[in-house]
Order: structure tokens, then C-alpha cells, then sequence
């Protein structure tokens, strides 16, 4: 069973992944796992914290000499403002040690610290920061890796940036945005390619293909709706609108010439491309923020300003390939088992002779 953990806060010493679950034999390449690492710290609109930190993964256990040995994977992504915050005045002129009492709205500040019974929001703000991202792309993208084996491929684009859609009206936006104190979210898509069909299962609600992959990119902080292929137009269409019509066609055997599905059928993959839509909202920090409530004397006050993006949907599609390569990982291994690569890729091409049969 592949599983992962992930521990740290936003301004501590490191993020650490834990996972298990990879097979043995596989050979591992670190240069592809500080790529994704740097993709995520991409994107116009990005905060200065993106100019602090070069994120790298250090492997600490699970692997010997590049290769898995079948046992747990430790990673560690240090955190370089750790340092900093060690020795100055924490931003805008806040001391480290003094508490933050002014939750900010569309954040977990203020459920955080009413069900964890904390008096400062600094507590809860720290583990909930999107820097714990950093800890799952690094875990995604060592189950790209693993995806490689069977010929599967992640990939993803921003579509939307507060209603733009062409790069140059998404660039101005977000430079509007920046200059108003404001913030942008949008839409993103994530696209898993050469899926052959199988994977998930029909039997019971958790083993759907759908519902792992939407709940994992509806982990994401920030993200607020998820949609597969034709999503949300399917209210707009009738049945033989929307259904993809099955065909048989030689070497490539069953397929389809349309994709509204999005590549899921009945919680199993079907063959087809996976598709799937998300959105993300305006991120909560705002450099003129919102009304709230302090949570010590209830009086009214202007919200908690931390340093923050302007707009982060291109690192939130990168972080939903990771999430997306975790659940696909999950999947391969459920169907295919195997506890060494090369048991792995047999059981993958005979499967795959079977069904084309």
C-alpha cells in the first residue's frame, strides 16, 4: 500500500515526507524531483518568501545508491527563512514571540484556534500555510517516477486568472491585483495521459477512481471546486450530447473519439486521457485586508497581514500534479501489486496483452 505523511510548519526548520510503499528497484533521480520542487516556487505573482527559498529534497532513508530499497523514503526540504526568523522581527514589524490576534477571513486561522483551544493564531497559521505543499510535490514527484514504469504522464496549465484567459490579460490582472492590495484566484487543469483502463473500481464508493482524485486535489489549500471532463456542462446537455461513443480501432483497441467523461467511467479509468478542472480561490492574505475580530477582546480590528502571493494558481497545478501522480501511484499498486519494479512492470504487460486480446 502506497501511503505518505507529511510534518512541518511554514517557518520551522525543514518540511519531512514520509512514504511507503515504493517498490524496490526503482531507480530514483533527484535532479526530477528538485525540478517540480522549483516549478512550484514559479509563477507571476509570486510573495518574497519564493525569493528565500530554493527549494531542494534531501533522501535520508528508503534509498542506496539512486535505487529504492522497498522500505520507507525520507525526504527533507529545509527551510532557509527558518534562519531569518530565528534572528530578526518577524514582518511588518510583529515580534516573533507575540501573539496573533486578528484571524484573517477564508482562512483557518479562526476554526484553527477555536478547535485546537490555542489564544494564538500563529499556532495554527504556521501548519495550514501552503509551504507544506513543498513536502507533497516532493512525494509527487517521486510517484511520477514510479508512474513512468507503466508509461503514465502527469501534466498541467493554468486556463483562468480572475476571469483572463490569454497570458497577457492573466499578467495584467495579477499586476492590478498586486497594485491594489488585492489578490486572484483561477483555473487549472491537470491532464493524465496514456491511462490504460482499470484503474479504480466501481464496488464501493472510496474505491472510485473520481472520488480519490477529487478529494485529493480538494486537499489542496485553497482550492474550492474540482470538475472531470465536460464537469459542470453536462447540466447543459442531454444524454447523446455528452456520452462518448465507444469504438474498436486494431492495434489501439477499444477508444473513443470524444472525452466528456474526462477518462473516468463508473469510478474505473477508461482508457482515455484523464481530465480534471479545479479552481482556486483568492488567497485569504490581503496587503489591505479585511474586517475580523480579535480573538481576545472581541473588538474589531483589520485582519492579520503576513507576507504572501498575490496569486498562486500556477504553483497550485503544480502541487495537483503531485496530489493526482500520489492517487494514480495508489491505483497502479492496488491493481497491479508487486513489491519489486520489475514484478510491477510484468504484471502491467500482461495485463495490458490481456485486455487487448
Amino acid at each position: 500500500m502506497f501511503r505518505f505523511l507529511t510534518a512541518g510548519e511554514s517557518h520551522g526548520p525543514a518540511l519531512t515526507a514520509i512514504i511507503e510503499g515504493i517498490p524496490a528497484g526503482l531507480a530514483l533521480d533527484l535532479d526530477q524531483i528538485n525540478a517540480d520542487m522549483a516549478r512550484r516556487q514559479q509563477g507571476f505573482g509570486r510573495g518574497g518568501r519564493m525569493k528565500i527559498e530554493k527549494d531542494k529534497a534531501e533522501i535520508t532513508s528508503g534509498v542506496r545508491f539512486g535505487v529504492t530499497l522497498g522500505s520507507p523514503i525520507t525526504m527533507l526540504i529545509h527551510n532557509r527563512d527558518w534562519d531569518n526568523w530565528q534572528e530578526r522581527m518577524a514582518v511588518f514589524g510583529q515580534p516573533q514571540g507575540e501573539p496573533i490576534r486578528a484571524p484573517r477571513p477564508g482562512h483557518a486561522d479562526l476554526p484553527g484556534v477555536l478547535k485546537y483551544q490555542r489564544q494564538d493564531i500563529r499556532d495554527i497559521l504556521e501548519r495550514a500555510s501552503a509551504r507544506e505543499t513543498a513536502a507533497r510535490v516532493a512525494v509527487g514527484a517521486v510517484a511520477k517516477q514510479l508512474l513512468a514504469v507503466a508509461g503514465i504522464t502527469i501534466t498541467s496549465r493554468v486556463l483562468n486568472i480572475g476571469g483572463a484567459q490569454t497570458e497577457a490579460e492573466m499578467l495584467e490582472a495579477i499586476a492590478k491585483a498586486k497594485a491594489a492590495g488585492d489578490s486572484l484566484g483561477g483555473i487549472f487543469e491537470v491532464v493524465v495521459a496514456q491511462v490504460m483502463p482499470g484503474l479504480g473500481s466501481h464496488v464501493q464508493w472510496d474505491r472510485r477512481l473520481d472520488t480519490r482524485l477529487a478529494a485529493a486535489v480538494m486537499s489542496i489549500q485553497a482550492i474550492k471546486g474540482v470538475e472531470f471532463g465536460a464537469g459542470f456542462a453536462y447540466a447543459n446537455l442531454s444524454g447523446s450530447q455528452v456520452h462518448d461513443e465507444i469504438y474498436y480501432e486494431g492495434s489501439q483497441g477499444y477508444c473513443r473519439r470524444t472525452n466528456n467523461a474526462g477518462g473516468i467511467e463508473g469510478g474505473i479509468s477508461n482508457g482515455e486521457a484523464i481530465i480534471i478542472k479545479a479552481v482556486m480561490k483568492a488567497i485569504p492574505t490581503l496587503m489591505k485586508p479585511l474586517a475580523t475580530v480579535n480573538i481576545a477582546d472581541k473588538s474589531e480590528e483589520k485582519a492579520n497581514t503576513e507576507r504572501s502571493d498575490v496569486c498562486a494558481v500556477a504553483a497550485a497545478a503544480v502541487v495537483a500534479e503531485a496530489m493526482v501522480a500520489i492517487v494514480m501511484v495508489q491505483c497502479l499498486l492496488e491493481k497491479f501489486g508487486g513489491d519489486s519494479i520489475d514484478d510491477l512492470r510484468l504484471a502491467i504487460n500482461n495485463y495490458r496483452i490481456r485486455i487487448n486480446d
